[in-house]
């Protein structure tokens, strides 16, 4: 990525299955024109202000999925419902591109590791 770029939208419902994969996300739609993948970057909602994210930016074909959309994942806060506040994601990092898994342990266990990464990336303590 040549310069940051910031995303900006209302958190709406999907399918829930970033929690049920232990990664509750905070998800808007978007026009964006950013390549499919995994970015980190820093999320401001509902009284987080820069706070590190793993944003997934693409269409969830592994799990059978068609629709684009950009999910959050706010690094090491407890899952809440964030549903209908406003959300902006300073986009500044692309970590990998998407891809089509093979199994559901292989996503989790990619998730896993690109949560590894964010953690180094942004100079903080893991889980």
């Amino acid at each position: 990525m040549n310069k940051p770029v910031t995303l900006r939208g209302r958190v709406v419902p999907f399918d829930g299955r970033g929690r049920s994969l232990g990664y509750p996300t905070a998800n808007i739609k978007s026009k964006t024109n950013l390549t499919n993948g995994i970015y980190f970057g820093f999320a401001d909602l509902n009284g987080y202000r820069k706070h590190p994210a793993i944003i997934f930016i693409g269409t969830p074909t592994t799990v059978g999925d068609s629709s684009r959309r950009v999910e959050a994942y706010l690094l090491d806060v407890d899952d809440k419902d964030y549903y209908e506040l406003d959300i902006s994601l300073d986009i500044k990092k692309f970590h990998r591109p998407s891809k089509t898994f093979n199994s559901i342990e292989e996503l989790k266990a990619t998730m896993k590791n690109d949560e590894i990464a964010a953690h180094k990336w942004f100079n903080r303590p893991g889980k």
